[in-house]
């Protein structure tokens, strides 16, 4: 596959937008490869349709122009809105599921997992992304950092 070299632009619809030479694309998408453990590396940059074809890889983002930056960096804003969990207020399990109140870096959230699925992923021995029922997702950066009676409300996932 040919990479395209790309210059980024705001569409009329507000979306992130690219040009290839004379080809324009008013709707593209930005997709982190490695979303966890490299999130300014290599990025992907697909057309915005069913298909999702791929027209380039960012390999990093410093590489690139600050203004043209910005424009991606507002797409994988958008797409990758996970708001970090700073307080555990409460945890309830009922009837197969489990019910949240935290406190997130957004503001006082209420959400319900199911506990018969794989909700709550490790991502190391002290992170955890947590995705409720309507497929939102919660990071908790640092479970060491939470309170231990916080900890404890956890328990049940770790």
């Amino acid at each position: 596959m040919e990479q395209k070299t790309l210059t980024y632009f705001e569409s009329s619809g507000g979306f992130l937008g690219a040009r290839a030479g004379e080809e324009e694309y008013t709707r593209v998408r930005a997709v982190r490869l490695f979303p966890f453990s490299d999130p300014d590396k290599y990025i992907s940059i697909r057309v915005g349709s069913e298909t999702g074809e791929e027209l380039t890889v960012i390999g990093d983002m410093a590489d690139l122009d600050p203004e043209q930056r910005k424009f991606i960096e507002r797409d994988l804003e958008l797409n990758y809105f996970i708001p970090v969990i700073n307080k555990v207020i409460s945890i309830k399990d009922e009837y197969g599921h489990a019910y949240f109140h935290v406190m997130t870096d957004k503001g006082e959230v209420k959400f319900t997992i199911n506990m018969s699925g794989t909700n709550v992923t490790k991502l190391s021995e002290t992170r955890l992304l947590i995705t409720d029922i309507n497929e939102n997702r919660f990071e908790i950066r640092d479970v060491r950092a939470l309170t231990p009676p916080e900890q404890r409300k956890l328990d049940l996932f770790l």
